[in-house]
């Protein structure tokens, strides 16, 4: 059996793939964030809540439309909660996974194609495209993670 200081080291190629895709959607979650406010401060519109119509330095000409739904800024806000609702299991259950020791090809095969599949989303609800485009991906990306915790289970209890 392996001990969790041979897992847990640059020398595991599962190890890095894990922290480096983890990495990646740090940036994909983060970014998404400020895509929102990017799209709000290029529109003037979409705001979130009540008190963001207040006139600042970053708001200066406030308007009660302001925080009308605006589709463009609303868009990215719901990609956002999206990855916020999808990206922390793949962070649970990933790190479990290179506990459970896994071959490096499957691991590996196993992270990027979560975050293909979380590019693949992006790509799908940034230009719009059809629910069953969108919804390929994030099922590509769910049953992956699904597959994880599912096989960190067995390791355990068989």
């Amino acid at each position: 059996m392996t001990g969790i200081e041979e897992l847990l080291t640059w020398d595991n190629p599962v190890f890095s793939a894990y922290v480096l895709a983890s990495a990646i959607l740090v940036l994909k979650v983060m970014g998404q964030g400020w895509m929102t406010v990017w799209r709000f401060q290029t529109t003037g519109r979409g705001l979130a809540s009540p008190e963001d119509a207040a006139k600042g330095l970053l708001n200066p000409a406030p308007d009660p439309s302001q925080l009308e739904i605006d589709d463009y800024v609303d868009r990215s806000r719901r990609m956002h909660r999206n990855d916020l609702e999808n990206i922390p299991a793949f962070w649970m259950a990933g790190f479990l996974f290179v506990l459970i020791a896994p071959a490096p090809w499957l691991a590996q095969g196993l992270f990027w194609g979560f975050v293909a599949a979380r590019a693949g989303h992006f790509w799908a609800y940034a230009t719009a495209q059809p629910h069953e485009i969108r919804a390929t991906f994030y099922s590509i990306g769910s049953l992956i993670v699904i597959w994880m915790g599912v096989q960190v289970i067995w390791v355990v209890l068989t």
